[in-house]
C-alpha cells in the first residue's frame, strides 16, 4: 500500500509543453519516437495543459499517446485555466470536455486548476470550478484532483486550508530557486506536506537555464561528477524529495530524453556530498549580482503608470544570474503585459516609489538599465 499518493510513479514525467517543432508544427513523428522511447524505459507520467502550445500539445498527447498505448498503461495529466480567456461559468467548465475531447483519454488520471496565485484564483471561485471538478470526479472522469500553483507559501497555505479536498499540488521547485525570496520553493513545499499532500514538481531545470548554467557553476558539477550533465543535477535534486509524485521534465527532443531517462531509470536520491555540491552551486548563483527587490510591492501602490516594477526586476535578475536573455524577456511579457501591468519604459521618473522602497533601491535607474535589455 502506498505511503502517499503517487509512491509507487516513477520519478520522472514527460512535460509537454516543449515539444519539438518542425515548420511551425508539433513534429509528431519525433514526438513519437520519444514516446516510445520514455515508455520502454519504464516511465508512464505524461503532462499537459489546455494553453499547451495553444490546443495543439493535447492533440499531440492523442496521436503520441493516446493513440497507440492501451489506456491502462500510462497516467495523463491536464489542466484547465480558467483565468485565461474564459468570459462565463460555462466557458470556463467547457474547457474540461474540450481536453476531454482533445486527449481522446476517456479520463485523467491526475487533473488541476491551473496557475493558480495571485489575481487568478478568484476566477476558479466565480466560476465554481472547485465543485465542478469536483461532480467530475465522482463521475470517474478524473481519478485524482489537485491544482498547480505559482505564489508565495501563505497563499498556499490559504487555499489548501480552505479545500482540504484537494488531493496533490503541482509546485515550481529547483535548486535554485529553493531559497529564493520571489518563489519560495522550500517554503511553498514544506506547506504542502504539512497540510498532508503530495507534490509534482515542475520547472525543475528552471526551463532550462540549469541545463546550461554559467561557466563557474558548471565547473563546481563537472568538477564533482565529468560524466553527470547539468540537468542531472537539477532533476536528481527535485526527485530526492519526500513525497514527490513525478518530476516533470519538458523535453524537446531525443537527446534530453536519453539524457534524463539515462539517470533516472535506476533512480538514486542525493547523496550528503552530492548535496552539498548543489549548495555550492547555490552559493555561486546566490552571488552575482542582482536588483535587492523583495517583491514587496510598496513601489506599486502609488506608480502613476502602474508599471510592473518588481515584475520588471524579477526578470532582470534572471538575465543577471542565469545569463538567458530569452527566458529572461518571457519572464518580463508575463510579469507586465502579462499581469496588465505598464513596461520600464513607461516610467515618467516621479520618485514616488524610490520614496516608499524598503531596500531602498534607485528603482529609476534600474527600470532604465532594464528596458534597454528587455525591451
Amino acid at each position: 500500500m502506498e505511503k502517499y499518493l503517487g509512491e509507487t510513479i516513477p520519478k520522472l514525467g514527460f512535460g509537454l509543453m516543449r515539444l519539438p517543432m518542425k515548420e511551425g508544427a508539433v513534429d509528431l513523428e519525433q514526438t513519437k519516437r520519444m514516446v516510445d522511447h520514455f515508455m520502454e524505459a519504464g516511465f508512464c507520467y505524461f503532462d499537459t495543459a489546455f494553453g499547451y502550445l495553444d490546443g495543439e500539445s493535447e492533440r499531440a498527447a492523442k496521436a503520441a499517446l493516446v493513440d497507440r498505448y492501451p489506456r491502462e498503461k500510462f497516467l495523463l495529466a491536464t489542466k484547465l485555466p480558467a483565468w485565461a480567456g474564459a468570459k462565463s461559468k460555462d466557458e470556463a467548465q467547457q474547457m474540461f470536455y474540450t481536453s476531454l475531447e482533445r486527449t481522446g483519454a476517456g479520463y485523467f488520471d491526475f487533473y488541476l486548476l491551473h496557475n493558480l496565485g495571485g489575481d487568478r484564483t478568484k476566477c476558479f471561485d466565480e466560476y465554481e470550478i472547485w465543485d465542478f471538478l469536483q461532480a467530475r470526479k465522482k463521475e470517474g472522469l478524473i481519478r485524482h484532483l489537485g491544482f498547480s500553483f505559482h505564489d508565495k507559501a501563505d497563499v498556499l497555505d490559504q487555499i489548501l486550508t480552505e479545500h482540504p479536498e484537494m488531493e496533490f499540488v503541482q509546485l515550481q521547485i529547483n535548486y535554485t530557486d529553493w531559497e529564493d525570496p520571489d518563489v519560495e520553493s522550500r517554503k511553498c513545499y514544506e506547506t504542502a506536506r504539512r497540510h498532508g499532500k503530495s507534490v509534482i514538481i515542475m520547472e525543475p531545470v528552471k526551463g532550462g537555464t540549469l541545463a546550461n548554467p554559467p561557466e563557474e557553476v558548471m565547473n563546481v558539477l563537472k568538477a564533482a561528477d565529468p560524466e553527470a550533465s547539468p540537468s542531472s543535477w537539477a532533476i536528481r535534486f527535485a526527485a530526492s524529495l519526500e513525497g514527490v509524485i513525478t518530476v516533470l521534465s519538458g523535453m524537446s527532443n531525443m537527446e534530453q530524453m536519453e539524457d534524463n531517462v539515462s539517470y533516472m531509470r535506476n533512480f538514486v536520491p542525493l547523496s550528503e556530498e552530492e548535496k552539498k555540491v548543489i549548495d555550492r552551486a547555490r552559493e555561486i548563483f546566490n552571488s552575482f549580482p542582482k536588483v535587492p527587490c523583495t517583491s514587496c510591492a510598496y513601489c506599486i501602490k502609488g506608480c502613476p503608470k502602474n508599471i510592473g516594477i518588481f515584475g520588471t526586476f524579477q526578470a532582470i535578475n534572471v538575465y543577471n544570474i542565469y545569463r538567458d536573455l530569452n527566458a529572461a524577456k518571457n519572464k518580463y511579457q508575463w510579469n507586465t503585459e502579462g499581469s496588465k501591468k505598464a513596461k520600464a519604459s513607461e516610467c515618467i521618473g516621479c520618485g514616488k516609489c524610490e520614496q516608499v522602497c524598503p531596500q531602498h533601491i534607485h528603482i529609476r535607474e534600474e527600470l532604465k538599465k532594464a528596458a534597454e535589455v528587455l525591451e
